[in-house]
């Protein structure tokens, strides 16, 4: 699995899930079989058969969640700056075909919550951003085609 990048929140939302998922998630659907089982005849049990399908895939996500933490590396906050479009900056952008500014935060892509404004390092826009510097024009190849951004503001 590859090494993904994470900030020191990022990993303990994973952890916290993980925690979550085995002390809460396990107990409950491990119950709920129990409770199908105690119903009789096995082989047309649709609550059995349901159950054991979501502890298949409950036990999946947490060997998801277990491989992803195991194989990913913490960013130190304390190397990064705001010179040039890092990771973990927040980054003000006008498209210079329509005059709209947005802002977004880059994250790692385990993080990204559209939402909250914060975009996967590996997204177009985060890839074309990446590395340039404050009052560049930026051309990034999105779906939609060619874009022009400027980046206006890059901070914490």
């Amino acid at each position: 699995m590859a090494i993904t990048y994470m900030t020191k929140e990022g990993y303990k939302k994973k952890m916290e899930e993980i925690a979550y998922l085995e002390s809460v998630e396990r107990p409950r659907i491990s119950a709920a079989i129990a409770e199908a089982r105690d119903k009789g005849d096995l082989s047309e049990n649709s609550e059995y058969d349901a159950a054991k399908e979501a502890q298949g895939m409950l036990e999946m996500k947490i060997s998801q969640l277990k491989d992803l933490v195991a194989n990913s590396r913490i960013i130190d906050e304390s190397n990064l700056n705001n010179e040039e479009v890092q990771i973990l900056n927040r980054v003000k952008i006008k498209n210079h075909t329509n005059g709209m500014t947005m802002e977004y935060t880059i994250v790692a892509d385990s993080e990204a919550n559209l939402k909250e404004k914060k975009i996967g390092s590996s997204t177009p826009i985060a890839q074309g951003l990446l590395g340039h510097k404050l009052g560049e024009l930026v051309d990034i190849k999105v779906p939609a085609g060619m874009m022009k951004f400027e980046i206006i503001e890059i901070s914490f």
